[in-house]
């Protein structure tokens, strides 16, 4: 305590105390280190000037996709909770728990319906922030269940998808859900209905190997790692530096694996507009300038 505080009236040192600042009030962009003020994310879509597009969860992604951020919310189904009794340095049980708390979702994949510029869509929504987005029995039959809402209704589907693979909490079940997946894609596939994925980042392992790879056509956001084994693993198998880019969208649209990179403020009518012609739909989009406007009235509510 030094000698000023001594002199200072009791009460007075309140008045005048610093507030507390928020951790997160600014933001640094990993592209060019620039600081962005978070406040100002959402009328960016989350995509900083730079262009580093950020991680966000379901419900932006909903409001950011769907016309007037207006749609309608599909149940996953129940699955079993725990099957293995898993337990590494703590209880599965127990990192769902925290994911759920973190989230305020049920596990990985969420579902709606509603419309992309007036074209009825289901989508299909992975969170990267639920346990890396892991492929486990609740995310396949949340893929299951948008599958067949869609074929139900005859409507096309459209999956936005981020994860680290299979969830190893679930072993062998993990796994199942890949071929489990690609029938349902195939069904949708018989049944005639535009199947659409936009691969955000990361999407790598299991999923890369299943309903990722199966669309009718491949979108991705910017920068988006796509893969099934990550850079760092395939540089320590054959020691030897990959190309610059190695397993970025934009390398692999240049190698043909995907159709185009598009922004995400240019997402809404990139989809409308694959839609529109997949599902003959007699819809007229408005001027390409005004699209990217609609996407941040979205964002703003």
């Amino acid at each position: 305590m030094n000698w000023l505080t001594k002199l200072t009236p009791p009460g007075v040192k309140d008045i005048f105390s610093k507030k507390d600042t928020p951790d997160n009030l600014w933001i640094k962009c990993p592209k060019s280190g620039e600081m962005v003020f978070s406040a100002d994310l959402p009328g960016l879509l989350h995509v900083t000037p730079a262009g580093h597009h950020m991680r966000i969860g379901p419900k932006l992604r909903l409001d950011y996709t769907f016309d007037n951020a207006e749609y309608e919310m599909i149940a996953v189904p129940d699955v079993a909770r725990d099957p293995l009794k898993f337990k590494d340095d703590q209880k599965y049980t127990d990192r769902l728990k925290k994911a759920r708390q973190k989230t305020g979702d049920q596990d990985a994949m969420s579902i709606a319906v509603g419309k992309i510029y007036g074209v009825k869509t289901v989508i299909l929504v992975q969170n990267f922030a639920f346990m890396g987005g892991s492929l486990g029995m609740a995310a396949g039959e949340g893929f299951i269940q948008a599958a067949e809402y869609a074929h139900e209704h005859k409507l096309p589907l459209v999956i936005f998808t981020a994860a680290g693979g299979a969830r190893m909490q679930e072993g062998a079940l993990s796994l199942m859900q890949m071929p489990r997946t690609t029938i349902a894609v195939q069904e949708l596939r018989e049944a005639g209905l535009p199947y659409i994925v936009v691969l955000c980042d990361p999407t790598t392992g299991g999923v890369t190997a299943s309903y990722a790879m199966l669309g009718d056509v491949h979108l991705a956001e910017p920068g988006a790692l796509i893969c099934f084994a990550g850079p760092r693993v395939i540089e320590e198998t054959i020691r030897e530096k990959l190309p610059k880019g190695f397993q970025r969208a934009e390398f692999l649209q240049d190698k043909g694996m995907i159709d185009r990179v598009v922004a995400r403020r240019d997402m809404r009518r990139s989809l409308a507009q694959i839609l529109t012609v997949l599902t003959k739909s007699d819809i007229s989009l408005p001027p390409a300038s005004n699209a990217a406007e609609r996407s941040a009235q979205n964002a703003n509510g």
